[in-house]
């Protein structure tokens, strides 16, 4: 009961927190997004790279900037790490296999963090600060900026200019990335994460064997690695390694960095279209929807089977045992609400119900909150999906926020949400049918289904979390599931650009007694049903294969 009551105060004391910050957080992204003042830091790296501030461009330069960015970023790090061995402070490691350097590199360009290494033995400082800490800065900032430039769709009329991707990328890190986690870093540190450059030093263990413990720094890869959305750990165990999250209330700062970007992002959205209460609906249906993720996850954790879990009164198993039941399933209830991949705990331990509910948060889309601008752009287009299927019910033409959704409006948002249950579903059933790649399940049956099925789900998703149980470091894997990555992250980018260009296009229509309220607690209803609903009639019959089946057999 105690377990209980400290683990409500924890969700409680997050909730009040993330609160507080939702209106000044989100005033100051908007400040950053609308101001015209460039920071003397700015035009310098302007400057260096030649870009011209004052420059707006169209959706589908936009989306080239974007993907030109992102395409260099995957082949610097590819050559990161391939030249590692050559490299000072590479302690000694080699450089990295080929298709595990692809899988990386794809993985922390777009914001996933899937590592199918361990990251002690594999990574020298120079390739984890040089190469991946700096992406987990820029990935984070790409999916903000779109974020912004689709919400610039939204707001503007009659022109094709969404903004300038350079300086929204710039300014986000600069201005939103940087301060704050400079600031969390230090506080890791004075929670006793470590920040060294230290290799690897032989300590005597209490039996009187030795071990091998690895420096390195720790703290400010942990700050962005959370307050990014980012999720890929400097040790193998993640958030639940003493050098990464130390104690209960660092453990508690770690969930609310990684969730204060996506819950303020709404505000930021209500200011740029003029009207506050559109951002109070969005972030209302996210939090309903990560509340109520949270209370079965718990809850499935607490129903539980066997002579063990009802010995100690919940499934324990896997769980960091300094933080409990309670604090990991709110962790990760919040890392898979936000494409995060960060753990503290094992999920492939969890109960087949419990972790059929982290299964359900990324096939949502992760939009509650989302990853770091990801969540709110995939928000509104099931908002723009929400509003046609309301038009469709009184026989009206469609509009949200005094834009009508038509054809090509729609043909985009359909493209979005088919990407990933198409990556997810073909890379699953492929790899169910290959021969070699069954035979790396370490479990057959339902739960080896529900291995490869979060797999797929956490790569298409750019989630970074894992089931386990299942060899992933294999050539397949490896180019399988970075394609699923790159696939995942960047066609919605493209689709969800080109939606927010012909809005932008627009002439803002009247609002008539035909409009649908979309600042009202039935059009959130409405919101949260459709997402639900999504992804019911997408995935229901592969989690009926998978962790319901493993649930009923329980």
């Amino acid at each position: 009961m105690g377990t209980t009551t400290a683990g409500v105060i924890f969700a409680v004391t997050m909730a009040v927190a993330l609160g507080l910050t939702y209106r000044p957080f989100g005033d100051y992204m908007y400040r950053v997004y609308t101001g015209e003042k460039h920071l003397r830091i700015e035009r310098g790296i302007y400057r260096l790279t030649g870009v011209n501030p004052d420059a707006e461009q169209r959706w589908g330069v936009y989306a080239r900037s974007t993907l030109a960015f992102s395409v260099v970023s995957v082949l610097f790090l590819y050559l990161l790490q391939r030249i590692q061995g050559h490299l000072p402070l590479s302690l000694g490691f080699s450089g990295v296999r080929p298709a595990l350097a692809w899988n990386t590199a794809a993985s922390f360009t777009t914001n996933t963090n899937w590592q199918a290494y361990s990251g002690e033995s594999t990574m020298g400082h120079l390739v984890q600060m040089a190469g991946l800490a700096v992406q987990n800065f820029v990935s984070a900032a790409v999916g903000i900026a779109v974020a912004i430039a689709v919400v610039r769709g939204f707001a503007r009329r009659k022109t094709d200019q969404l903004g300038n991707f350079w300086v929204d990328l710039t300014r986000t890190v600069v201005r939103v990335l940087l301060p704050v986690c400079v600031i969390a870093a230090i506080v890791l540190i004075a929670g006793g994460a470590i920040q060294n450059l230290h290799g690897n030093d032989t300590v005597t263990t209490v039996l009187g064997g030795s071990q091998s413990i690895t420096g390195g720094p720790v703290a400010s890869q942990e700050a962005i690695k959370d307050f990014g959305t980012n999720g890929g750990g400097f040790y193998n165990v993640n958030s639940a390694h003493p050098f990464e999250n130390p104690a209960t209330w660092t453990n508690w700062l770690e969930i609310y960095l990684l969730l204060s970007i996506g819950f303020a992002l709404p505000r930021t959205f209500g200011r740029m279209v003029g009207d506050a209460r559109q951002g109070l609906v969005v972030v209302s249906v996210m939090a309903l929807l990560l509340i109520g993720s949270f209370t079965l996850n718990f809850a499935f954790q607490t129903i539980h089977h066997g002579t063990v879990p009802t010995a100690v009164g919940a499934a324990t198993e896997g769980t960091e045992t300094r933080f409990g039941v309670p604090n990991s399933a709110l962790f990760a209830t919040s890392t898979t609400m936000t494409s995060t991949g960060s753990v503290n705990s094992f999920h492939d331990s969890y109960t087949s119900l419990g972790g059929a509910t982290l299964l359900f948060n990324m096939m949502l889309g992760e939009v509650a909150p989302g990853g770091t601008g990801s969540g709110l752009y995939g928000m509104l287009v099931l908002a723009v999906i929400t509003v046609f299927v309301a038009g469709l019910m009184i026989g009206r033409t469609p509009e949200y926020l005094g834009k009508k959704i038509g054809n090509r409006e729609v043909k985009f948002a359909s493209l979005y949400f088919l990407t990933m249950p198409v990556l997810v579903l073909v890379g699953t059933g492929l790899a169910m049918a290959l021969p070699g790649e069954r035979a790396g399940m370490l479990n057959a049956g339902a739960h080896g289904l529900s291995e490869v099925l979060y797999a797929f789900t956490s790569a298409a998703n750019n989630n970074g979390s894992a089931f386990a149980g299942i060899t992933v470091n294999t050539t397949w894997y490896d180019t399988a599931l970075g394609l699923a990555m790159l696939l995942g992250r960047f066609l919605p980018m493209v689709f969800v650009l080109g939606m927010a260009g012909s809005l932008a296009r627009q002439q803002p229509v009247p609002v008539s007694a035909g409009t649908l309220p979309t600042h009202r607690p039935q059009f959130a209803g409405m919101l949260t049903g459709v997402a639900v609903i999504i992804v019911a009639l997408t995935f229901f019959p592969a989690l009926a294969l998978g962790p319901l089946a493993e649930g009923i057999h329980s």
